[in-house]
């Protein structure tokens, strides 16, 4: 009840953020699924990145640092991965 008493923007934003965030396991999952498979669509990096960043905020607001300290790491890596999936190979 106490949680119910303290809903505001944030609260939705950071539930959004984590809805965001677990979509990309449906997203693999489909993916391999039709391939009959294990793979890692391209959908997957923006929604881990997209997800991670919106929560990266959340936890920004929230001041915590554990939680932002997560956030901040796995950004790094979807972005990455993402540079090197568009990355033209050397001629």
């Amino acid at each position: 009840m106490k949680m119910l008493l303290k809903w505001d923007l944030w609260i939705a934003i950071g539930i959004f953020a984590q809805i965001l965030f677990s979509m990309r396991f449906f997203f693999q999952w489909l993916a391999s699924e039709r391939r009959k498979q294990s793979v890692i669509p391209v959908s997957f990096w923006y929604l881990s990145l997209a997800g991670s960043t919106v929560l990266l905020l959340y936890a920004i607001h929230r001041e915590d640092p554990v939680f932002i300290l997560g956030q901040v790491f796995g950004t790094f890596v979807y972005v990455r991965n993402l540079m090197l999936i568009y990355r033209k190979p050397a001629t």
